[in-house]
């Protein structure tokens, strides 16, 4: 097995040529019989296509545009073929997977908007059998034929479903933004899922062809073997790293064991415990409590992948039972010291809650709940320092983990501690570079710390493998990374962001450093500028709805919205770069996996470029 640093050409998944804006490409082909002609004509070119792995989604795209000019046919159907192609591709795993494990997926906008009666819970709308739309029809065949049914648009609880073993296939109607968003969230993990577009997104009483869903709900079931390399079985493995009784298994407590993890915890329960012990339960009860999991997931991913990948494949589960206890250990330690961090976000930014319940310093007091992250930054070196639980890793590997965790949570406190002078601070002026500094430090070591942990544990397993060149390329690779998140992610801020945050400007109004913002003031001139200063100053008594459209005015006159998806793009291409020239092969996929899932596109305004060379400067 090739390892290390490939001098070959890149491979055909890459990414690196310089992304194309896909948003305008959504139209849907007016006519039943060209709809028709066109998924017989995308079935026979995903029956032609290797389904050992999942297509990425540059590899998506490619495939599609050469079917539409095979088809001599406009390029404004790309998002289209694209859903048509990638259902295709999947429709042969469907079948293998029972209808009593699959989900159907259906969108509000199908409802008849005059006078439905249909109410709203946490999971979407409970239907009721009025007639007047087709919601019912469909549910009622799922429902008889066994499927799990959600009517909501977009949900993310669809991917918290997935991970937590409910069902192994999603098919779904839905309009075509959504459905290119699954493109990134499911189809890119490997999920087998099949749905219909919408027919057109005005998102009020919008129509569907109605016999393709009907034929989509009754695939039938045949059984057969996994075909397709999927990182469910690792994500799903990822989260039950913190189960209560894994972490008994892993990391067991040293004082009482209580039960964690049940009805919330309160600041009573713990005044009866002993004091002792007291820390160490709500330590272990906050690690059972929600997240992604996106850590140790990738921790795991990294070390599957130089060890031949066989935890994505049809035996997952015989070889995630294998996994050495020093690989879930080091998976869980990233996800403990994320775990302390946010404990101690949430104290700097008080924020009043977490995982849906009161967070640490609102329940416990803000010394408690510094002294509960202090205690999880122990417990996560403690998981890697102990000997007997690393013993299925050589000390060197074990050494060399320490080393990298360690270094990267020396650098996340540089890059937040930046952050925190800058914000409690009287200068508001900020620099393009010095907000990429803080980026680079307060985002990257995460990623490079839960890829290099896995690679590293991994090299131990391939015979010839240089720890050090790998290091320094996932360096490389997580800082572009990185920085490129970080910037959509303050994108996502600005915009407001349905899935992480209430309301739009919370970065403006927390007073917290972005990249926006130094844009804005480096490109506006005297008066503007002094005008978006005022707009930031605590003493300003617009209401916040009025300073958040006059400072977007001045961001949309600064041209930082485009400048800034330009400078993701340039990070992008570099994180992909690096991804390029990786070996094996299995992990230059997990590479194009995160690229293409981390870094989710935001619709922003594009208003005139406005030119700025900058780039992160090496951490």
């Amino acid at each position: 097995m090739s390892t290390g640093i490939s001098n070959t050409a890149p491979s055909a998944s890459s990414g690196s040529k310089r992304r194309r804006k896909t948003s305008h490409l959504k139209e849907v082909p007016p006519t039943q019989e060209l709809r028709d002609s066109l998924r017989a004509r995308c079935e026979a070119v995903a029956d032609r296509l290797d389904r050992s792995v999942p297509m990425s989604k540059d590899e998506l795209e490619q495939i599609s545009r050469r079917t539409l000019e095979e088809a001599d046919l406009p390029e404004s159907y790309l998002g289209w073929i694209m859903v048509m192609i990638s259902g295709s591709f999947w429709r042969h795993e469907l079948q293998a997977v029972p209808p009593e494990r699959r989900l159907f997926l259906l969108p509000h906008c199908l409802k008849h908007a005059e006078g439905c009666p249909a109410e709203y819970d946490e999971f979407g709308m409970n239907c009721k059998e009025c007639g007047a739309c087709s919601i019912a029809d469909f549910r009622g065949l799922a429902e008889d034929m066994g499927y799990r049914v959600l009517v909501a648009e977009g949900s993310p609880v669809v991917m918290k479903i997935i991970v937590g073993g409910y069902v192994d296939a999603v098919i779904g109607v839905a309009c075509l933004n959504v459905l290119e968003k699954a493109i990134d969230k499911v189809l890119l993990a490997g999920i087998p899922c099949m749905a219909v577009p919408l027919l057109s997104s005005d998102c009020r009483n919008t129509k569907v062809d109605e016999p393709w869903v009907d034929q989509m709900i009754r695939t039938p079931y045949v059984p057969a073997k996994q075909q397709t390399r999927s990182y469910v079985h690792l994500m799903r493995a990822a989260s039950d790293l913190f189960q209560p009784e894994h972490l008994d298994d892993v990391v067991p407590r040293v004082r009482e064991k209580q039960p964690v993890g049940g009805d919330p915890l309160t600041a009573q329960a713990v005044a009866e415990m002993d004091a002792v012990s007291a820390t160490e339960h709500i330590a272990y009860d906050f690690l059972t409590r929600g997240g992604k999991h996106s850590r140790p997931f990738i921790t795991l991913a990294a070390y599957d992948a130089m060890a031949g990948g066989d935890c994505t494949g049809h035996e997952a589960a015989k070889s995630l039972a294998e996994l050495p206890e020093s690989v879930r250990r080091a998976a869980m330690s990233i996800e403990t010291f994320h775990k302390a961090s946010l404990v101690h976000d949430d104290i700097e930014d008080d924020d009043a809650f977490r995982y849906g319940q009161p967070s640490l310093h609102k329940t416990f007091g803000t010394p408690t709940a510094i002294n509960v992250g202090d205690y999880l930054v122990g417990l996560g070196y403690r998981m890697i320092s102990d000997r007997p639980g690393m013993s299925a890793s050589s000390s060197e590997a074990q050494l060399d983990v320490l080393d990298c965790l360690a270094a990267a949570h020396m650098r996340l406190g540089e890059g937040q501690g930046a952050e925190l002078l800058w914000r409690d601070g009287t200068e508001l002026h900020l620099t393009p570079l010095d907000a990429l500094k803080i980026y680079a430090l307060k985002t990257s070591p995460a990623f490079e710390a839960a890829l290099f942990s896995g690679i590293r544990l991994g090299c131990d397993k391939v015979p010839d493998a240089d720890p050090k060149e790998y290091r320094d390329a996932i360096r490389t690779f997580s800082r572009n990374l990185g920085v490129a998140f970080q910037i959509l992610n303050d994108l996502g801020d600005f915009a407001g962001d349905d899935h992480n945050k209430m309301m739009a400007g919370q970065d403006l109004f927390g007073g917290r450093p972005t990249l926006l913002w130094a844009l804005a003031l480096e490109s506006l001139n005297p008066t503007s500028k002094d005008k978006l200063l005022a707009l930031a100053s605590p003493e300003c008594e617009l209401p916040a709805a009025a300073r958040l459209n006059q400072v977007r005015a001045l961001y949309d006159k600064a041209g930082v919205f485009e400048t800034a998806l330009r400078l993701v793009d340039k990070h992008q291409q570099r994180a992909e770069q690096v991804a390029d020239q990786i070996e094996p092969e299995a992990l230059r996929r997990l590479l194009y996996y995160l690229v293409d899932t981390v870094l989710e596109r935001l619709e922003m305004p594009a208003p005139a470029v406005v030119p700025l060379q900058v780039t992160v400067p090496l951490a």
